[in-house]
């Protein structure tokens, strides 16, 4: 165990980031992932936001006679519950993992200055398509935070 790895999100894919950040968080490393509203998704900004209304905020009409679940919609939460699909969370290590995860929106005073890590295998230059930013998203599902 080190210390903890503070990684800049900015420009960084979704997925491919959630799953190394999972990975790191098994071997018992600390991670801080900044910037998370710069995160991004790939694929057509449309049909992103289309696809996270629907599966985040479902539809309306299946939950006219109760109350909607509450689902996550701010960058940090969405990011955490991608990294969360990605750990083993029905055991102790899976738990603890999770819990060794700090997000935070734009830059805390604590962490400037810093050096922060990008991954390259992550990076959103390596995209051939359109993308679009978790800050964006979470505005669309009713997110209203600062970006």
């Amino acid at each position: 165990m080190s210390g903890e790895i503070v990684v800049d999100g900015t420009g960084q894919i979704l997925g491919r980031l959630a799953s190394i950040v999972a990975k790191k968080l098994l071997e018992g490393e600390k991670v801080v992932v900044v910037n998370a509203e710069k995160i991004v998704v790939s694929g057509d900004p449309v049909k992103v936001k289309q696809f996270y209304k629907r599966t985040i905020l479902g539809v309306k009409s299946h939950y006219s006679h109760r109350l909607r679940p509450k689902r996550p919609r701010s960058p940090v939460r969405l990011f955490k519950s991608t990294v969360k699909g990605m750990l083993p969370k029905e055991n102790k290590r899976g738990r603890e993992a999770l819990s060794r995860l700090k997000v935070y929106i734009g830059v805390p005073n604590e962490y400037k200055g810093r050096d922060m890590v990008r991954f390259k295998e992550a990076d959103a230059s390596r995209l051939s398509r359109d993308y679009i930013e978790l800050g964006v998203i979470a505005r669309e599902l009713g997110w209203r935070g600062r970006a």
